[in-house]
């Protein structure tokens, strides 16, 4: 016998040895959908796989709707199906109405997945429970413990070892761990083992998909007596048990639900409590291609429009009666839902109706949402209209924000053949600064408007003679260098190398200068690989014309044009009146497709090693700013993580770090007296390192994930901003920052309206966010994030009739009722808490 012959022999004696002491168990499933893959025949073929297999038992994690295609498709499946729904054996595992990554996305949007999908599965099968969060992908997001727990789950699992082409979540801990989130909350878990390596020779699997020896004897050696192994098929697969049946379960595992698994198999509970990071969700997208690039925008323009939308219709419901069409708005959240589909972001290219792709499908999807959100918005405002015309008309100023807002409102009046300026006056009849000028046949009217919080404010719109507005003027120096200037910052733009920030003073900050001048790149400058030739290119390899825009009291912008490899580009700068906030609009006219990555990937796109990973490569833009010692903060859903990586390249999937900014990345001094926010219009890619500067992805072109080549098909749009601040990012307020970029005020004009400001509520101190306002039947409900303050508590006043308020969960099930003392109440939760008052109003 030789020497490798009796290793093996000696090895599975020894395994056989081991399994025979100990017991192994697999979850076995199916995943899918209408929309991701789910032949009708599979409905039938689960309940027959099922009869004749009494030990197989499933996890379910299908898309919602699908079961109002098959109850009209396979009438006789979907009643079988339905008769063994609640059976003990099947378990609907991830009730999303979508199946979204849940990282990408906004907090408010989970909650509304979860929403809908419960409800949808409901309508078909109202007996099932949802106990356990499990999924094939990994759709997971550090927030998760609070959001299932206030859905009713009592069990999560942080696997997903047979689908794990864009990214996994960090091994950890043993047999069970208390998942907790970031306001504290805990619900238990089966982790991905810390003994669960990443399976040799796969790019998308880990060792737990078909409980194979060397998955056990690793389980088995860690100290878990009963290790767990799961694959969720895709639907379609036509296996039936994963790993064989009867006689010929591999390794004599037992199939199991993770209920019964958790409830009756595992000790039921654990010390071990894992903090889980946001950069423990280790995952990887095709950042910067312009398909997804295009998507994510989609998706944010309409997370945004929806939500102002109800809370606007929930000020108009409260004044007027107003009520929305509800089907619409659910039709609006429907499609904003399966646009958030997992699919849609990992397989874009693929093919999904009519012979649309999934990104076509999502702009439809997204138009639609948009659509009647703005429709919306347009009948609530409408529903405060009286008759009669007095002077030029009003302007109403609405504020989602459940903070007072002071800032500046440009407005294009339909007011035609005047040529002269306009008044503005508020409510309490103040002469306001203003600036008006001619815009062909209307005038665009810009001042400085209060709002109060979660209401409106009511401006009057007379006529006047023509006014000279002070401001700083954009001039140039003796070397030729642009210098924008307003009362919170000091900006020097240097056209020599186009178009770069060559030195940004924040005023507040005692004229801090936040340029790097001792890098080697330059703030603001983009900076790529183009493959094809072997370099990289930057926008400061040749100079830039930088046109003035607008220079006025209110705000300043120029306009900055150069290149990048022969490409032209151009981008606008804004300094806005007390704003923190820098805007910038970025074009760039590519002539045509160019490769931009670190190197041309060819069809091994599978491999360990790829090319559309590691963002150093991509075309970036930079950011190095004068800080020592800096932290990096981000924020996720419900949750901002402070990061502990040493930097964010990588270039295998074997080695993905968490690099995604959601809404915003903040750097901070170690001391915390300086700091720099950069926000994106969309989710996408961040990279930083001690050595290299902080920079935003901006494009990648070239193979990347399931074989496509991502090519450049039209101008590259994006927006992105940048805030200079004192303090960490909490004291800072960047998170509210940010929401006054994504829900910014929303002006209407009116003839004749009363002139009147409302506020709907007041919060004592600082801190909390309103993630949900809207009317639910005949009451409202609100929602409360805690976003950047402690556990202390805050007084609310509701400015409204109400008659009780009702704590509720997320499945409308009443926590506490107050019913004296109606409009004040005091609460308090943890930082990330989030809280749901269902407020009684007949």
């Amino acid at each position: 016998m030789g020497k490798t012959a009796a290793i093996a022999i000696l090895f599975l004696s020894f395994c056989g040895n081991i399994f025979s002491q100990k017991q192994a168990y697999f979850v076995d499933g199916y995943h899918g959908g209408i929309y991701g893959h789910y032949p009708m025949w599979v409905t039938q073929f689960m309940v027959d796989g099922l009869t004749k297999h009494p030990e197989w038992q499933i996890g379910l994690e299908i898309e919602p709707e699908t079961w109002d295609t098959v109850k009209v498709k396979e009438w006789v499946a979907y009643n079988n199906f339905k008769k063994m729904a609640a059976d003990k054996r099947i378990e609907f595992t991830n009730p999303t109405y979508a199946q979204p990554y849940c990282y990408n996305i906004s907090g408010e949007s989970i909650i509304r997945q979860f929403e809908y999908g419960i409800k949808k599965i409901h309508q078909h099968f109202p007996d099932v429970n949802f106990i356990t969060y499990s999924v094939e992908e990994p759709c997971f997001t550090s927030s998760l413990p609070q959001i299932l727990r206030l859905f009713g789950f009592k069990y999560a699992v942080l696997k997903c070892p047979n689908t794990c082409w864009g990214g996994y979540t960090a091994p950890y801990g043993r047999q069970l761990v208390n998942w907790i989130g970031p306001d504290g909350t805990s619900i238990l878990t089966v982790p991905r083992y810390a003994s669960e390596r990443l399976e040799d020779n796969s790019t998308w699997q880990t060792e737990a998909w078909g409980n194979s020896d060397l998955y056990l004897k690793a389980s088995f050696d860690y100290g878990i007596k009963n290790p767990v192994g799961m694959c969720y098929q895709d639907a379609g697969w036509n296996n039936g048990p994963w790993i064989g049946f009867g006689d010929s379960i591999k390794n004599k595992s037992i199939y199991t639900t993770w209920k019964n698994y958790i409830e009756n198999i595992s000790d039921g509970r654990t010390d071990d409590n894992y903090h889980f990071s946001q950069e423990d969700v280790r995952v990887n997208l095709m950042w910067g291609s312009q398909v997804l690039q295009k998507i994510a925008q989609e998706v944010r323009v309409s997370e945004n429009k929806i939500v102002m939308a109800e809370k606007i219709a929930a000020m108009a419901n409260i004044d007027n009666k107003y009520y929305p069409s509800q089907e619409k708005i659910d039709d609006a959240w429907r499609t904003l839902l399966m646009a958030q589909h997992h699919d849609s972001w990992i397989v874009p290219y693929n093919g999904l109706y009519k012979g649309r792709t999934w990104a076509q499908e999502i702009t439809l999807w997204t138009n639609n949402t948009n659509e009647i959100a703005d429709n919306v918005v347009e009948a609530a405002v409408g529903s405060y209209n009286l008759s009669g015309v007095d002077s030029y008309g009003y302007i109403r100023v609405y504020n989602t924000l459940g903070i007072k807002r002071t800032e500046p409102v440009h407005f294009v009046l339909p007011i035609s053949g005047v040529q002269r300026d306009v008044a503005i006056y508020n409510s309490s009849n103040k002469l306001l600064p203003s600036h008006s000028e001619q815009v062909g046949d209307s005038i665009c009217v810009s001042f400085q408007a209060e709002v109060p919080a979660l209401g409106y404010a009511t401006f009057k719109v007379l006529g006047k003679e023509a006014t000279v507005n002070k401001s700083i003027p954009v001039h140039t120096s003796t070397n030729g260098d642009y210098i924008l200037e307003n009362d919170m910052y000091r900006i020097v733009l240097d056209p020599a190398k186009g178009g770069i920030i060559k030195s940004l003073i924040a005023k507040a900050e005692g004229n801090k200068e936040y340029v790097d001048k001792t890098n080697k790149y330059s703030m603001g400058e983009l900076r790529g690989h183009f493959y094809d030739e072997g370099k990289f290119y930057s926008t400061t390899d040749s100079p830039a014309k930088i046109t003035i825009l607008e220079n006025n009291s209110f705000s300043t912008k120029v306009k900055v044009e150069g290149e990048i490899a022969s490409h032209p580009f151009s981008q606008m700068i804004t300094l806005t009146k007390g704003q923190k906030r820098i805007d910038f609009d970025l074009t760039v006219n590519w002539k045509n497709n160019v490769g931009i990555g670190e190197y041309k990937q060819g069809d091994n796109w599978r491999d360990n090693r790829r090319a559309y990973t590691n963002d150093e490569f991509k075309l970036n833009v930079l950011f190095p700013v004068a800080l020592s010692s800096s932290t990096l903060y981000k924020n996720a859903p419900f949750d901002v993580c402070e990061s502990k990586l040493d930097n964010t390249f990588f270039g295998t999937w074997d080695s993905i770090k968490h690099n995604i900014i959601l809404n915003w990345v903040d750097l901070v001094q170690k001391d915390q007296k300086h700091g720099l926010a950069v926000l994106s219009d969309h989710t996408t890619s961040y990279s930083y390192a001690e050595d290299s500067p902080l920079g935003l992805t901006v494009q990648y072109s070239g193979v990347g994930l399931w074989g496509p080549d991502y090519k450049i098909t039209r101008p590259l749009k994006m927006k992105y901003a940048i805030i200079t601040h004192s303090g960490k990012w909490d004291k800072a307020a960047i998170s509210t920052e940010s929401n006054k970029w994504n829900e910014p005020l929303v002006a209407s004009f009116h003839k004749e309206i009363s002139l009147t400001d409302k506020s709907f509520l007041s919060i004592d101190k600082p801190g909390y966010e309103v993630t949900a306002f809207k009317i639910e039947g005949n009451n409202i409900l609100i929602r409360f994030f805690n976003a950047e303050s402690d556990d202390s508590i805050k007084k609310i006043k509701f400015e409204f009739p109400v008659s009780s308020i009702e704590e509720v969960d997320l499945n409308g099930n009443i926590i506490t009722k107050k019913v004296e003392d109606q409009r004040n109440i005091s609460m308090s939760m943890p930082r990330f808490g989030i809280k749901t008052l269902l407020l009684k109003t007949n």
